[in-house]
Parts: structure tokens; sequence; C-alpha cells
């Protein structure tokens, strides 16, 4: 009895250091060599996967610009220096990148200039405010400001200052897009971090309508058209709208706007701040 079971371990250890020595020449033999400049890509992208350029994340790009799939400057988060350095791992040369683009918010309607004509008891969240009769605001294009945007943001770039609107930062700001996204009214877009001027104001309404809801908002009155000497500013479906490919930053538009609705985005960021202060 004692021998049966004594040659069956053996048995079974044997057949077991075969199966491992087959094993591991299998392995040896079969092994799928590693690039090693995808780790190295890798540690240079954030690491956020965001999903800002579409891919399933930072490593999934890592690996399509090693095998030369994807540009090295595939990344707008990174920016010119990922690419730079991503350049001198894979041995190549590469033009400065495009201008990095920030997130903007194109609504100036705050507790303070919007009026509210309901109660919000709801959910805190953008989406289901949103889904409840538009919302507790008059305004129906505007911010609902229960920071959706903020939640969503990876880098932690905004913040919903004391008058209930989005602050975006420049400076952390990677222009992800996340927060654009998260907006379930497409108020928050992505622009060229250069444009200081934009309209704070996505409403449709006819100005005697935006008049009664909200302070800041736009009329429509076609001042910053007449304004702006190098037609980049138009009005349509009655809100002003800038052509950022003419837009040269001269802020002839804002002077004229008699609704503040046209700021200089770093006037707007001090008013916001100050709100908050």
């Amino acid at each position: 009895m004692k021998s049966t079971v004594l040659i069956s371990l053996v048995s079974m250890g044997g057949i077991g250091a075969v199966f491992g020595i087959v094993l591991a020449i299998a392995s040896k033999k079969f092994a799928v060599e590693i690039d090693p400049r995808i780790e190295k890509i890798n540690e240079v992208l954030p690491g956020a996967n965001c999903g800002a350029c579409g891919q399933a994340g930072c490593f999934n790009v890592a690996e399509a610009i090693a095998a030369g799939e994807l540009p090295v400057d595939f990344c707008p988060v990174g920016g010119e220096e990922a690419a730079l350095k991503i350049a001198e791992i894979m041995g190549v040369e590469t033009e400065p990148t495009k201008e990095k683009k920030v997130a903007r918010v194109f609504c100036r309607g705050g507790n303070k200039e919007a009026k509210k004509i309901a109660e919000y008891r709801g959910v805190m969240d953008c989406r289901a405010a949103n889904a409840v009769s538009g919302g507790p605001k008059g305004c129906r294009y505007g911010c609902l400001g229960f920071g959706n945007c903020a939640a969503v943001c990876p880098f932690g770039g905004i913040y919903i200052n004391e008058n209930g609107l989005p602050v975006i930062n420049e400076d952390i700001c990677k222009g992800c897009g996340r927060c654009a996204e998260a907006c379930p009214r497409g108020l928050i877009k992505l622009i060229d971090k250069s444009k200081e001027i934009h309209v704070g104001c996505n409403s449709q309404d006819k100005g005697k309508d935006v008049r009664q809801v909200c302070s800041i908002g736009c009329i429509g009155c076609k001042a910053c058209e007449r304004a702006c000497k190098f037609d980049a500013v138009k009005v349509e479906n009655n809100v002003a709208k800038i052509d950022y490919d003419k837009c040269t930053n001269c802020g002839k538009c804002a002077e004229a706007c008699p609704t503040k609705t046209i700021q200089s985005i770093h006037a707007s960021e001090e008013e916001l701040c100050s709100v908050r202060s």
C-alpha cells in the first residue's frame, strides 16, 4: 500500500516537472518582446486616463506611439512638454504643438444675476436639475451651478464660487474636455488660451425676455458688431458669437457691450474671485 502511494507521488511529481519544463521552454520560445519605449512614454504621459484623446487610456496611447501608429504630440493634455520628451524617446524631431486649449464657461448668470423661478429640492446634479423642468432658474440656457463640471475634472482645475458659477484655473486646466462633456447645456467649450475675449451668455431668447430673467445676459443689440473692426463678432439666434480666427483681443466689443456680457476672461476671473472672497 505504501509503495503504491509512493509510486503515485513520484509519478505525479515527475509529470509535473515535465510539464513545468515544457511550459518554461514554451514561454521563452513564444515570448512577445515588449518595446522598452512603451514604459518610458507611459511615464511621460499625464496618466490621468481622461479620454481627451479618444483612446482607452494612457498606456494604450504609449503603445500606439511606440508602434508608430500615433504621432508623438498626440496627447492634448501633455502638450508640448510631453511631446518633446516623447520625441526624444522615439529619436525623432517634432514641431511645436498646437496652442494649448483651456476650458471657458459661456455663462455669467450666477445667483446674483439670474432670476430664480422655482425652488429645486432634488439631487444636486446639473443633469438631474435640467431634467426637472429645466432647473430652478428662469433662463433655460444658463448655468445650473451644481458642479458636475468640477466633479469630473481629474486635475482639480474647476471650483464653483459663492455666486454659483464655475471658475476655471487656466494654470491647472489641461484642456481634456471632461468638464465640457459633463455640462448638460453645453456651456463649457475648449478655446485657445490666447483668446481672451468671450461672450458669457448662451441664451437664444429675445432681448426683452433675457432682461426678465438675467441682468447680464446678451440682449442681441449688435453694439458689439458695430464696434468690432475685424468682423469677428456676429449676433446669431439673438446672441453674440465671436469668430476666434478673426478676433485680435482688442476688447472693443467688450467696451461697447451695455450688459457687460462680453468681457476679457482675465477680468471675468477677477470679478468672480472677488465674489468668492
